[in-house]
């Protein structure tokens, strides 16, 4: 890995992510599940972060790297549903009702 973490600090697309830590990635993977991915990320670099606060800016880098495939294996083992990152996934839907609510009294 040969980037800076001003480098890193200017990147956006999770196929830019891939590039800058020299990983394979599955372009039709990442293209399902772009959002999934890059929030799990986040939250495991905020995890580093917030534990590792006086790592040096190659140790950082090298551990968001780790958290980057991390993050991919999360979904090539799971789904988007199960994991559950976005408020989508755990809000109960307004009048609906579902099956396991209806009795046969």
């Amino acid at each position: 890995m040969s980037g800076t973490i001003e480098e890193f600090k200017k990147l956006v697309d999770a196929e830019e992510y891939f590039i800058f830590f020299q990983l394979p990635y599955d372009q039709k993977f990442v293209n399902v599940n772009r959002l999934h991915i890059l929030k799990k990320f986040s939250q495991y670099m905020n995890e580093i972060d917030d534990k590792f606060p006086d790592l040096s800016a190659e140790e950082k880098l090298a551990q968001y790297c780790l958290a980057l495939q991390k993050a991919y294996q999360v979904f090539q083992e799971s789904t988007p549903h199960e994991q559950k990152l976005f408020k989508v996934f755990n809000d109960k839907p307004k009048n609906v009702v579902t099956l396991t609510e209806i009795t046969s009294d």
